[in-house]
């Protein structure tokens, strides 16, 4: 019982700790940075986590705590096999293996079954995209994402969350998730498609994006592709939502194709590019659109939840930004001074790693640390899990930006992977970072973002980690009239 409530401690409770000393001590020797520890003379097959039920497998303990059950699997060894119906999966949590995962023996996985669903947003788009197309669409699109050109990007960046910013209203309640994704998605759409929706549209795009990436997640974790092809409401929604999405991205690649001229962003490079269909190119830019906007969004939400917690950091935080800023604009020399800032995007991402779910599967039999993997093996790994390992980061449930700080130790070699690694580590890391950096900056540069009193705040794990409800006050700054930056 004492493991199991230790296990169910929420980040989103200090409080509630981990039995530290037993966590520390079981993942000290199971995961070290030097190498996996056997936990039996012969673990060339995984062993099965205990709860197992029939006909459903652990599908119970998986829908009813997503969380919670895959922290919990992190006691049962490196690499341990689950059930889901008639489905079994592979689930590594060491960070050694995880590592070799992504980076030595990439070559031998696919992105797996939950890529496979998020094809609703387009089957060639480049994250879900694999072998030979995926390498050739990486290599077209890397340069508009590159760490110098993404310098360029910061002034239009400052030119959309300004104003928006600006535009809040002294004591005004947000809902926070959602004010967040508006902002995340206008900067996407901005930075690099060239268009600026109006906020009707805006909301019908964001909600078309949360209806496909839900259905994606819900066909993952239930996986019956007959009920997909049922005439049932939900199925009606997400083709609804599809086509709007296709629209709604069709007009702004029309406007590209009308006037050339006027355009120099991701949306002309494709269109630039020889053997590259409308098709895929429409599919490329839903997949950039969606991506792009929902995972800085609920890191934005979960930072300024955190700072409603934690006075003093937020304290610190103002003190940055009045001296780098001093009510200038955010700019491309400036973003590197705001070093306060990034270590809190940071820890965010550490604590609040939106990504709790992340699959692959074999291609070929694969011997990973004491384990071997047939050909089809279904894998997963939780970033969320890894980034909280007591053995990887001490005190592992509280939100300490000072851990990022110059003088303390970094993290080993593999235990702070937010945007992947290897050959399929997200290609937008250098544009997130400045995104977020911005966001919060400017955010906090005219705002205090103040928690509802007594909300209960949880993590939840849909498609990204989110907030279950974040409702926040606006608190001006500063009572003289503020303008858009």
């Amino acid at each position: 019982m004492a493991r199991q409530d230790a296990v169910r401690a929420r980040g989103d409770d200090p409080g509630r700790s981990h039995d530290l000393a037993r966590t520390a001590a079981l993942a000290s020797w199971l995961w070290r940075p030097e190498g996996i520890q056997p936990v039996t003379a012969d673990l060339s097959t995984a062993p099965l986590a205990p709860g197992r039920l029939p006909l459903v497998g652990h599908a119970l303990p998986l829908m009813r705590d997503r969380l919670a059950f895959l922290q919990e699997l992190r006691f049962h060894g490196p690499i341990v096999r689950i059930t889901i119906g008639p489905k079994e999966v592979t689930v590594v949590n060491a960070p050694a293996l995880i590592q070799e995962m992504l980076t030595g023996q990439a070559d031998h996985f696919t992105k797996g079954w939950l890529f496979e669903k998020l094809k609703l947003f387009g089957k060639d788009a480049l994250p879900v995209a694999e072998g030979p197309s995926h390498l050739a669409r990486r290599r077209l699109m890397q340069p508009a994402l590159h760490r110098q050109q993404v310098s360029g990007y910061v002034q239009t960046m400052q030119e959309t969350v300004g104003p928006a910013v600006a535009a809040w209203r002294d004591q005004d309640v947000l809902d926070l998730k959602t004010e967040m994704q508006l902002l995340t998605q206008n900067t996407v759409m901005s930075v690099l498609f060239s268009a600026r929706p109006d906020s009707g549209p805006a909301q019908a795009i964001l909600q078309s994006v949360d209806r496909v990436f839900t259905a994606a997640l819900r066909r993952a974790l239930l996986p019956v592709p007959v009920l997909e092809r049922l005439p049932t409401r939900r199925n009606r929604q997400v083709t609804t939502a599809t086509r709007l999405l296709r629209t709604a991205v069709g007009a702004i690649i029309d406007a590209h194709r009308a006037n050339p001229g006027a355009y120099d962003d991701i949306v002309s490079l494709l269109l630039a590019a020889p053997d590259v269909s409308d098709d895929e190119i429409l599919s490329e830019v839903i997949g950039l659109l969606a991506a792009g906007s929902e995972t800085t969004a609920v890191v934005m939400a979960w930072l300024f939840h955190e700072l409603g917690r934690h006075p003093d950091l937020e304290a610190r935080l103002h003190d940055e930004v009045d001296t780098v800023l001093a009510g200038a604009p955010v700019t491309a020399e400036r973003l590197p001074q705001l070093v306060f800032t990034r270590q809190l995007v940071s820890e965010t991402l550490r604590l609040y790693s939106p990504a709790w779910l992340v699959t692959r599967q074999t291609t070929t039999s694969v011997q990973l640390g004491q384990t071997r993997l047939p050909a089809g093996t279904d894998v997963v790994w939780s970033p969320y899990t890894l980034h909280r390992d007591p053995g990887l980061y001490a005190n592992p449930q509280r939100f300490d930006p000072d851990r990022w700080g110059p003088t303390r130790p970094k993290p080993p070699k593999g235990a702070f992977i937010p945007f992947g690694a290897g050959k399929r580590q997200c290609m937008g890391d250098a544009f997130a970072w400045a995104e977020a950096t911005l966001i919060t900056a400017l955010v906090a540069s005219s705002w205090r973002l103040r928690p509802t009193p007594g909300a209960r705040v949880r993590p939840v794990g849909a498609i990204t980690v989110h907030p279950s409800s974040l409702r926040m006050t606006l608190e001006a700054r500063h009572t003289t009239t503020r303008e858009a930056a």
